[in-house]
């Protein structure tokens, strides 16, 4: 079984989303404002690609586009579901298209499934014949639910379709609401007719499928996009929720110079008004945990120390709240693949060069001052 990163849909995410609703009701003689209201974003807004929203927006705008068509379009979520391109995601949808296979795009997806702008959560299983996907709902809200199910599985289907550069049929279909009278939209659509009424969501696949080359995989931009799509994780996760608060209290207020050691989890838990244990619990829920957060914090300030300072890589050691120089290199070899020493060299060897480089004159000028 393979569970999804995140424990439920409350995470941050970019508007590309609310963009592509937002387009579905203007086509549909929707005004866009009134798809926007009470989400307090406003139309400019949905053009800015950097632009992070939290998932209480993006369900307030679900909620005006089902109250403003759903009686009107009762297929409204398969219709939108299907709009949902691999382009749609980003740097997101770039790295699942590069992936070797579907089963490593997939993996992928499933680690960093907070990149995308899913409320349904999709936990995967091998079965006899057969890879399967349980689509969860039960956080949903269930005044959206089936919409959202819809949306969801359409698009995962729809993106599926994209990274294999043909339709997908699946093996299997199941849903937990009555069947509609757009049934056999949904079955033309998935290539297979689905079953509805069952106890819950199910979409599986043919396990073969998973093992075939995408006609546009590369090893170097998947490479790329890995490294693109951990950082945009780190920076969402660094702006919003517990995470933030602890890293807050990780990072030291004087600068490296003053830094002492890092308060233990225990300190944070009080400062925050929580018990440790709670702590450790919404640490869980989002995605991350003390650990993760303390050794993201050491590994900034000790690169920025064997930088920018003569400390010794025991006085860096210390200076991090480790009681031994081996435990932290042992901690930064793990962080960074090489020695703290090793570090030190490779990074002064590159400011020389670059001095160089840049105090090198050309043909046609005198010389020019080396930086310092």
């Amino acid at each position: 079984m393979q569970q999804p990163a995140i424990r439920d849909w409350d995470f941050p995410r970019g508007v590309a989303s609310v963009a592509l609703m937002a387009g579905y009701a203007r086509e549909h003689g929707v005004r866009v404002d009134a798809v926007l209201r009470g989400s307090g974003l406003s139309e400019g807004a949905l053009a800015d690609p950097d632009a992070q929203i939290d998932a209480h927006t993006e369900l307030a705008v679900v909620r005006n586009l089902v109250h403003a068509l759903g009686t009107r379009r009762p297929s409204l979520g398969v219709e939108v579901g299907r709009r949902y391109h691999i382009t749609t995601f980003g740097i997101f949808g770039y790295a699942c298209v590069s992936s070797p296979t579907l089963g490593e795009a997939i993996a992928f997806a499933l680690r960093y499934l907070e990149l995308s702008f899913t409320f349904c959560l999709p936990v995967t299983r091998w079965e006899p014949g057969e890879f399967v996907a349980d689509i969860q709902d039960e956080l949903v809200p269930s005044d959206v639910r089936r919409f959202l199910v819809e949306r969801d599985v359409l698009a995962m289907h729809q993106v599926m379709s994209d990274l294999l550069g043909r339709p997908l049929a699946l093996r299997r279909a199941e849903f937990d609401y009555p069947e509609p009278e757009y049934a056999g939209q949904i079955a033309e659509i998935l290539g297979v007719g689905p079953r509805f009424g069952r106890p819950q969501n199910v979409i599986a696949l043919d396990p073969a499928i998973l093992e075939q080359p995408l006609p546009q995989a590369n090893e170097h931009t998947w490479a790329m996009c890995l490294a693109q799509c951990r950082d945009l994780v780190h920076r969402r996760r660094a702006r919003t929720g517990i995470a933030a608060q602890v890293r807050e209290r990780l990072v030291p207020r004087g600068g490296i110079d003053g830094y002492a050691a890092p308060p233990g989890i225990d300190a944070v838990a009080r400062d925050l008004n929580m018990s440790t244990r709670t702590l450790r619990r919404h640490l869980d829920t989002a995605g991350t945990s003390y650990r993760s957060l303390l050794d993201e914090m050491r590994r900034t300030l000790a690169e920025e120390m064997l930088s920018a300072t003569p400390l010794s890589v025991s006085d860096v050691a210390i200076r991090l709240g480790y009681a031994e120089a081996s435990t932290f290199i042992y901690a930064f070899k793990r962080w960074t693949g090489t020695t703290p020493a090793s570090y030190r060299r490779e990074r002064a060897a590159t400011t020389l060069g670059y001095r160089e480089r840049v105090g090198r004159p050309s043909p046609d000028q005198g010389s020019i001052e080396i930086p310092r």
